[in-house]
């Protein structure tokens, strides 16, 4: 009894799990790979698919609309391609070169404790799948909560604004953190 205020009461970490979309969320889309991207899976359509170019345009918006990607649309439409060959030839051509290293975001998430998961991503089709998998959600782009929508930045640099909590820590947890912070980086690829 006597030393039941002598020990801190440990926090229970909200999320153990960042997931970050990358096209227009953890880059800006002023740096024009949407609009890149568009062009190469449309040039894709009409060079390896043989579809009339009059119609990529619409159909593609169309694919992506209904669909959540021009790929899913194109296969459910029985188009027979290899997805690493499309995926080489849409995202393998985009000027990777414009994007320059973010100082500001590296640090904010590098300062970030681990949690439990939230799922970042600009397209409300997304957050609302994540939300119906039961990830807490931020939509990125867009300050206008909607549906499934746990929390809505204008741009990723508004995280610690958004949701502070991240960053809540135990006193005797933030010497870790800083601690491995400075020399934590992941790096994974994703194959869709």
């Amino acid at each position: 009894m006597e030393y039941e205020n002598q020990y801190k009461q440990v926090l229970t970490p909200k999320y153990d799990c960042l997931l970050f979309d990358v096209d227009d969320t953890l880059y800006p889309f002023s740096c024009g790979f949407s609009k890149n991207c568009t062009k190469n899976i449309e040039e894709y359509m009409v060079q390896k698919l043989g579809i009339e170019e009059t119609e990529v345009s619409k159909m593609n918006h169309e694919l992506y609309k209904n669909y959540g990607t021009s790929m899913a649309g194109l296969k459910a439409f029985g188009y027979d391609f290899d997805n690493d060959d499309y995926h080489s030839y849409v995202h393998g051509r985009l000027p990777y070169e414009v994007l320059k290293p973010d100082h500001v975001l590296r640090s904010l998430l590098l300062s970030l404790p681990i949690r439990k998961v939230l799922f970042f991503d600009d397209s409300i089709r997304n957050i609302q799948s994540g939300k119906r998998i039961g990830l807490h959600t931020v939509l990125v782009g867009s300050s206008q909560r909607r549906e499934g929508v746990d929390y809505a930045i204008e741009s990723i640099h508004n995280i610690r604004e958004a949701v502070p909590e991240l960053w809540e820590v135990d006193d005797y947890k933030k010497e870790e953190i800083q601690r491995f912070s400075s020399k934590m980086g992941i790096e994974t690829s994703v194959t869709a």
